[in-house]
């Protein structure tokens, strides 16, 4: 295993809910992280953001870690759940509520109208 991809397990076992994003949770860099920060924080998940843009090695690495290509990149209990629109979609349908759920982390919002 490589330091970048050591060091992308350890971020991954660092908390229960990690989002590979562009910026921070604070203060989100593009669209896709912004959504997906907005969807976490209404089911007031807690997450650990993980800005790739402070670490070229940590957003190319992600990406080959993951096979996916694109960021934000979501793990929960060190599994890899997908991007901004399998997140939305998932939270769209209540699955990530009930996933989340089944994982033991507790959501605290139910799913908007439809």
């Amino acid at each position: 295993m490589t330091d970048t991809n050591t060091a992308i397990q350890t971020e991954i076992e660092s908390q229960d809910v990690v989002v590979f994003m562009k910026g921070t949770p604070q203060f989100p860099m593009c669209g896709f992280s912004g959504q997906v920060v907005q969807i976490l924080n209404y089911l007031e998940v807690p997450f650990k953001g993980v800005n790739v843009l402070d670490d070229m090695a940590i957003r190319d690495g992600i990406k080959a870690f993951s096979n996916w290509p694109t960021i934000p990149q979501i793990y929960v209990k060190g599994e890899f759940v997908g991007g901004c629109d399998i997140t939305r979609e998932m939270f769209q349908s209540g699955e990530l509520q009930q996933f989340l759920s089944e994982k033991g982390i507790p959501v605290k919002a139910a799913a908007p109208a439809a």
